[in-house]
């Protein structure tokens, strides 16, 4: 597919010059047992140009202020496996950036639907994880077929369907050893009852899929719409092994 630039028309020179140095990611929020979830990571961390930095900024600041809690670090991170994968020619003109926080409990609105043309916050909503990936919280990820786990990494959205789940999206994972397996265990965007906001009023947390990003029912075609047919979708955790490995971070 075609890439745009933006209408900042951002310089592509430099962004990806990585700097050795340690990361720390550190997500504070209790787990189910009740210990604090804090990872730190050692990999090299992208360093943005002058120019893109503020664009990046001023971006963050816009969805921040239109009440994400998104943490600019994942948001940066995010930004930067786009803009390889816009380099490369795969992504449509839309510029449309999901980021999926999975660091976060699975109570708050972790999905985060970002127009980098327009530099507005579209959607914020909750989003189901895997059953096997853990209860409230995420914490086990796989690429594996059956395992009923979500997988981390960076996604092209694909065409719609309607299946035993309803309105439907393809997800195609682009990390090999992490999410290339997506379609092949049938990993999509879809909606679904227990991820509706309402569960969370009765005091429970959001019910999980078998390894899909659910969401409510409400509000799913209207994501998927939005986001469909080559847009970048981004799901983190502060995973060692993915924040090391992962070629679209790092390389």
């Amino acid at each position: 597919m075609v890439s745009k630039s933006y209408p900042m028309k951002m310089s592509l020179a430099g962004i990806f010059l990585l700097i050795a140095s340690s990361l720390t990611l550190s997500f504070r929020g209790k787990n189910p047992e009740g210990r604090i979830l804090t990872a730190v990571s050692s990999m090299e961390r992208p360093a943005f140009s002058d120019k893109n930095a503020a664009f990046i900024h001023s971006i963050y600041s816009s969805i921040t202020a239109s009440g994400s809690r998104l943490s600019e670090q994942v948001f940066q991170i995010a930004f930067a496996g786009f803009e390889k994968l816009q380099a490369q020619g795969k992504l449509s003109q839309d510029s449309i950036l999901t980021i999926i926080d999975f660091s976060k409990s699975s109570r708050e609105k972790r999905m985060h639907v970002v127009d980098l043309k327009s530099g507005k916050l579209v959607f914020n909503s909750v989003v189901a994880h895997g059953r096997n990936t853990g209860d409230e919280f995420a914490k086990s990820f796989s690429n594996q077929p059956n395992s009923h786990k979500s997988s981390l990494g960076f996604y092209i959205t694909g065409g719609t369907y309607s299946g035993s789940n309803g309105y439907s999206m393809i997800l195609n994972g682009m990390e090999k050893g992490f999410n290339d397996k997506a379609k092949d265990r049938a990993i999509v965007m879809h909606g679904a009852a227990y991820a509706n906001d309402n569960v969370l009023l009765s005091g429970k947390r959001l019910g999980r899929s078998f390894g899909c990003p659910a969401l409510p029912q409400q509000l799913n075609k209207q994501v998927i719409e939005k986001i469909k047919g080559g847009n970048c979708l981004f799901i983190f955790y502060p995973d060692q092994q993915y924040l090391t490995n992962s070629k679209l971070i790092n390389s």
